[in-house]
């Protein structure tokens, strides 16, 4: 791996670590999703955190801190596969650290720190079907891949690209948060599902966010995008 590459790993390991730090930290202690305020906290936590650490990470490795948003633009050409795969396991490994230090540092006498990686993990809810939450996360990260495309990959974009993708994530959760979590990011999933051990319909944060991201690529990244003025 070069130099370039490394520090762009680390960039996504940073910016992915500090999103599901952040993410399940605020849902296992300030939050119920079935109330306005909960959802609301959930939806600004998940929003401003990924608004600065893409803006931090932009200049380094494009912000991507997703596994779902990089797929986006591989598909759309506008990332190799070997820097692809590199920030897979950079932004995967971010997170199931950051879920192993949730569990650690609030871990007490009265809760343990599994039980609250588990209350973060994002998880079906108001009786939606697996399909059905395949679909509601493949349109939410349909929004958020295009937006990433509109705001910051697009040579026409405003300099506006992490208030933007910060801005797309927290409606989304508004949104989305009570049937499914929200997550638009298998990482947002795979981290805090690997130290709390809960797999149940994990599949469904994959195939919905890839499908997704995918998806955007398509029709932002191979049709409307300007890659040069």
């Amino acid at each position: 791996m070069n130099s370039t590459l490394l520090k762009q790993c680390v960039a996504e390991f940073v910016g992915t670590f500090a999103l599901i730090f952040i993410g399940v930290g605020v849902i296992a202690n300030h939050a119920n999703l079935n109330s306005n305020a909960g959802l609301l906290a959930v939806a600004l936590a998940h929003g401003l955190t990924i608004a600065v650490m893409v803006s931090a990470t932009g200049a380094i490795s494009g912000g991507h801190l997703n596994p779902a948003v990089t797929f986006g633009l591989w598909v759309g050409a506008k990332i190799d596969s070997k820097r692809a795969a590199a920030y897979w396991i950079a932004q995967l490994s971010g997170a199931v650290i950051a879920a192993a230090m949730v569990a650690v540092l609030l871990n007490s006498a009265d809760t343990p720190g599994k039980e609250l990686v588990i209350k973060g993990t994002p998880a079906m809810g108001k009786g939606a079907t697996a399909l059905q939450s395949i679909g509601i996360e493949a349109v939410l990260t349909f929004f958020l891949v295009f937006v990433v495309y509109g705001s910051a990959v697009d040579v026409r974009a405003p300099k506006i690209g992490g208030l933007a993708i910060g801005l797309t994530v927290a409606l989304d959760i508004l949104f989305g948060g009570p049937f499914t979590g929200a997550a638009m990011n298998p990482a947002r999933t795979f981290g805090p599902a690997l130290v709390g051990g809960l797999w149940a319909n994990h599949y469904v944060y994959w195939v919905g966010p890839l499908l997704g991201g995918a998806l955007a690529g398509l029709v932002y990244g191979r049709f409307l995008i300007q890659d040069t003025k």
